[in-house]
């Protein structure tokens, strides 16, 4: 339950269009939910800002279901990271409005009515191979209410593409940059930018990537100051990084005189 619910909820009750019994009823399952499998944490936007995600690797497709559907029932948009065809299929038939996003390899639910976004990000992608880790950001940055779009294709290996690009880069207000192989271009985008870049690194690259933690350690010994780095492969991480920025500035210029 979204604290825009939760207020929804007790408006209701003030105003007398929702009972008292009504009201406990929906909130029984807070803070969490026991299933056989797992406990659902319907508290977490309220407390964290976005819902609980659900990880699908290591679940099975029934599981997954299950947890994505009772994630559905408590109100909110639900997304699921990492899900495999199977586990897709399963939580469709069990919440018929979910969507399958094959690439990002994700699983979203929307449920609330679209609101002005939090603010814009923009994710540069270095080679079309590290699409898997920008799509699953773009989900991801989408759910969480962020106006996000991709630029892909723009690696060190041909500077003159991200400099191309540079306009439809510069008024984010924040910037997601995934990179595999050598991991340089966070680097070279933080040294053009005052906005917050967020670095993902990816498992794409030859051997000596050491699948993606060539790039990590790249990305961590930044000469461009301010860079924050989230772990390999993970566009979900960047997106939630992004979404915090954006809400805690959001409730700064709400507190504003």
């Amino acid at each position: 339950m979204t604290e825009a619910i939760l207020r929804e909820l007790l408006e209701s009750v003030r105003v007398g269009s929702t009972t008292l019994d009504d009201a406990v009823a929906r909130l029984t399952h807070l803070p969490f939910e026991a299933l056989p499998f797992a406990r659902v944490d319907h508290h977490r936007a309220i407390r964290c800002g976005f819902p609980e995600v659900i990880f699908c690797p290591g679940k099975t497709p029934e599981d997954a279901a299950g947890i994505f559907e009772a994630r559905a029932r408590a109100g909110g948009n639900v997304l699921a990271t990492r899900a495999t065809s199977e586990q897709a299929d399963a939580i469709r038939r069990r919440t018929p409005g979910a969507e399958h996003h094959e690439r990002a390899r994700a699983v979203t639910l929307h449920q609330e009515p679209a609101a002005p976004p939090l603010g814009t990000v923009a994710i540069l992608a270095a080679g079309t191979s590290d699409a898997p880790v920008v799509e699953e950001a773009k989900v991801s940055c989408d759910m969480m209410n962020l106006a996000a779009h991709t630029v892909y294709d723009v690696g060190v290996a041909g500077l003159h593409r991200l400099v191309a690009a540079w306009t439809e880069l510069r008024d984010a207000d924040v910037l997601i940059v995934v990179a595999g192989m050598e991991g340089a271009l966070p680097s070279v985008v933080g040294g053009l930018t005052d906005k917050p870049v967020i670095a993902v690194p990816t498992s794409a690259g030859y051997g000596a990537s050491f699948g993606g933690l060539t790039a990590l350690l790249a990305m961590l010994n930044t000469c461009a100051s301010g860079v924050t780095v989230v772990n390999i492969d993970n566009g979900f991480g960047a997106a939630c990084a992004a979404g915090r920025m954006l809400r805690a500035l959001r409730r700064r210029g709400d507190a504003a005189p």
